[in-house]
């Protein structure tokens, strides 16, 4: 970790979530530091957020895990510029090419044709209409979102066609789209998950640094229920011994400020993030470092991770049971998932083409 190839300076990565950039694992060519003889104490520039435009062939990627409730997604951007430390998604840089570190965070790819994309693949004729998850792998409503505006492009399609949709976010930026999004639950054809990790500002701010604050989110909540959008939470990812302590309370709070639904997740550590989770840690908590690999590693058989479909989400054992039970017990007596709104697919149609010729008739 001390290696100078592999860390980055504080300063340079002020306002990001990982302290490194190690070589991804599809890498020909491996980093390795040296002194060339020059002594120069000119400080390199921050870390700049670079946007590379990426224009693929298809848009919609079909799933097939069991554990997973969706069969199909949307993910506008390759990598997030929240920065959270901790996110499953980090390794599927290395598919470019890049680092799961810092590289995730500040080199991000967009889609702006995926707007077009959807609809070529939803007017296909034997196109079977299935709720589409947004946000299932990097966040839809990131910041650049805010100049590409991909997202809003996307659900603009879906709701010209009353197509169902699922939305997984941990911005306030879903809040801009509340015209579409009412309009859409009117008809039964949306629901949205905010991901609530902590209560706590500092807490946030180290995990997640550019992702909005504890207090953004709950608002996010309460204005899009006042919308009538319906909202669930995700307690997402759980940590041991940095924010299992707050279940109880995120739920609380989710639910007074409107959440209906909620659900959970154990930390998740595929591929090199264990060993990103292991740098945050030891900057941020290094005196819970090895507390924090023991709870999961008893939750995960033994490793650090286990990408078993049945348990991953979840983890098991009896630390994994007990966080289980205490999520399941504080649902209940705050009266969340009491329903599971099944999203509406018979509504769905594709409407003419706009030929831009006037019918004879």
């Amino acid at each position: 970790m001390d290696d100078p190839a592999y860390r980055v300076e504080v300063e340079r990565r002020r306002g990001r979530g990982a302290s490194a950039n190690p070589s991804g694992r599809y890498e020909p060519a491996q980093r390795e530091a040296f002194d060339d003889g020059w002594d120069l104490d000119d400080e390199l520039p921050a870390l700049p957020t670079e946007v590379i435009v990426e224009k693929p062939r298809t848009i919609v990627t079909r799933n097939d895990s069991p554990d997973i409730l969706f069969e199909k997604s949307i993910n506008p951007y390759r990598g997030c510029e929240h920065g959270c430390a901790y996110c499953f998604a980090r390794p599927t840089h290395a598919f470019q090419g890049l680092s799961s570190g810092l590289d995730f965070e500040t080199k991000i790819f967009a889609k702006p044709n995926a707007a077009e994309l959807l609809e070529k693949e939803l007017r296909a004729a034997k196109y079977e209409p299935t709720t589409i998850a947004l946000g299932s792998n990097t966040d839809p409503y990131q910041p650049v979102e805010r100049r590409f505006r991909i997202t809003r492009s996307i659900l603009e399609v879906l709701d010209r066609m009353n197509h169902p949709v699922g939305i997984v976010t941990k911005s306030g930026l879903v809040t801009r789209d509340i015209d579409i999004l009412s309009r859409m639950a009117e008809r039964q054809l949306v629901k949205v998950a905010i991901s609530v990790t902590t209560l706590d500002p500092k807490l946030a701010r180290r995990m997640e640094p550019r992702a909005a604050a504890p207090a953004k989110r709950l608002d996010t909540i309460r204005r899009l229920t006042e919308a009538g959008i319906p909202v669930s939470v995700l307690v997402a990812p759980i940590i041991p011994a940095i924010n299992d302590h707050e279940i109880e309370a995120i739920l609380k709070a989710c639910a007074e400020a409107g959440a209906q639904e909620a659900g959970y997740v154990l930390l998740r550590l595929p591929h090199d993030l264990k060993d990103l989770m292991r740098d945050w840690l030891a900057e941020h908590y290094p005196d819970k470092l090895k507390h924090v690999f023991t709870l999961l590693q008893e939750a995960r058989g033994g490793k650090d991770y286990d990408a078993e479909w049945s348990t991953r989400q979840s983890g098991v054992g009896p630390y994994a049971w007990m966080l289980g039970r205490r999520f399941e017990t504080a649902a209940e007596r705050l009266g969340l998932n009491k329903r599971n709104l099944r999203l509406r697919k018979d509504l769905f149609a594709v409407p003419p083409k706009e030929t831009g010729q006037l019918s004879l008739f």
